[in-house]
């Protein structure tokens, strides 16, 4: 599992405290599957230099091939290491990176909402560890 040299690499990255345990999770971006020599990202705005962080593709600096975002997403990995809330065990893994919608309790609106989260299992007690989306 190779760890991000910048957040520039990423196309997410978060650390979250869960109950008693700890997750960090990251998303490195791909290369470009047409030539292979850049990393896919989202296109720059011409007048201020600035990512389209609302784009909806992503674009191949070097030769300009162009992926839907969703197509995109389907390909990326997420890296996980954490601390298990529920046993302590700390742990290493690689799972693809789809949110899925999940019940969790909101502690502002005490009651259960859906969410979507990035679910994966605890490889020693394999209870599921849940990295809500915010927002």
């Amino acid at each position: 599992m190779r760890e991000p040299n910048s957040m520039d690499e990423c196309v997410y990255h978060t650390i979250r405290i869960i109950g008693e345990g700890r997750v960090r999770v990251w998303v490195l971006r791909e290369n470009c599957p047409k030539c292979s020599k850049a990393l896919m990202s989202k296109p720059k705005d011409p007048k201020t230099g600035k990512f389209k962080t609302r784009a909806k593709e992503y674009v191949c600096s070097e030769c300009g091939h162009t992926e839907d975002i969703d197509e995109y997403a389907e390909k990326l990995n997420a890296s996980v290491q954490y601390i298990c809330p529920y046993c302590k065990s700390k742990g290493e893994l690689e799972v693809p990176f789809k949110r899925k919608k999940t019940n969790v309790y909101d502690e502002n609106k005490k009651k259960e909402v859906r969410k979507e989260a990035l679910i994966f299992k605890c490889q020693k007690c394999n209870k599921e560890i849940k990295v809500v989306k915010l927002k």
